[in-house]
């Protein structure tokens, strides 16, 4: 049986919270991860599943966040990485893009002045090549930064504008404009140095341990090339949209069970 038919066939016998709460209680007893990266992927097939455009698909795909924000929280997880719009996406029909444009700014200023943030002491972030986004859009992450930039019980990074490969592009070229500049030498170029200069930099755990990703695709898609080198893969069904809290605990018990041995 599918994993969705399962999940359908719980919830009509009012199972699924049972499972739930099985569910934590299980993790409970281990070290959740440090660091969870997310490929939000789906919103465009949902909506097409259901007769309508995508920016129903998008609008419901950012409600998600706000859940699974709360999710992570309860969870006592302290950084999360949100893949929202990569370099490619920028390839999509302009109004569509138009379309997440508009919605980045308005969810940034809503985090931004959402109480929950300022209680549980949410750090806001946003990594990628932000200078090709519209100047809106760059005017309401600035906001959302500043306000939360004192926090650091928890961490939620946005990818946005972003690429694995080109992020590490822009590391080697900082590294060589400093050996250009003689402030290092060629010698002291290594695995510490290139993710000195990564956009993760700034974070406690940089390196997500566990990638999720939503509707069935098996790929990271160019998500945090340098930093996934070790991290536990986890594929879910689900459109991102409609991604359950049940869908996040069965992916941090399967992290839980794997021996991560990193090449030993």
């Amino acid at each position: 049986m599918p994993l969705f038919k399962f999940y359908e066939y719980l919830s009509k016998f009012g199972a699924l919270k049972l499972y739930e709460r099985e569910l934590e209680s299980k993790i409970s007893k281990y070290p959740p991860p440090k660091h969870v990266g997310i490929i939000m992927d789906g919103n465009r097939r949902l909506a097409k599943k259901l007769g309508e455009n995508p920016e129903l698909g998008h609008n419901l795909g950012a409600s998600k966040v706000h859940e699974v924000i709360d999710w992570c929280v309860s969870l006592k997880i302290p950084t999360i990485t949100l893949y929202a719009f990569s370099l490619e996406n920028f390839n999509r029909p302009e109004k569509e893009v138009k379309v997440l444009m508009d919605l980045f700014e308005r969810e940034f200023i809503e985090i931004a002045d959402h109480p929950d943030v300022h209680k549980d002491k949410i750090r806001v972030s946003v990594i990628g090549r932000r200078e090709m986004l519209p100047e809106y859009v760059q005017k309401a992450i600035n906001y959302a930064e500043d306000k939360t930039k004192g926090y650091s019980d928890y961490f939620v990074n946005f990818a946005i504008a972003y690429g694995g490969q080109q992020e590490i592009i822009d590391s080697v070229k900082k590294i060589a404009k400093q050996v250009k500049n003689g402030e290092i030498d060629i010698e002291d170029i290594n695995i510490e140095l290139i993710s000195k200069n990564l956009y993760t930099s700034n974070l406690p755990s940089p390196n997500p341990d566990l990638i999720i990703r939503t509707s069935g695709e098996e790929r990271i898609s160019n998500f945090l090339t340098w930093q996934s080198c070790y991290s536990e893969l986890y594929f879910c069904e689900t459109y991102w949209p409609t991604f359950r809290k049940v869908d996040l605990l069965r992916s941090i018990r399967e992290y839980q069970k794997r021996e991560r041995r990193y090449g030993k």
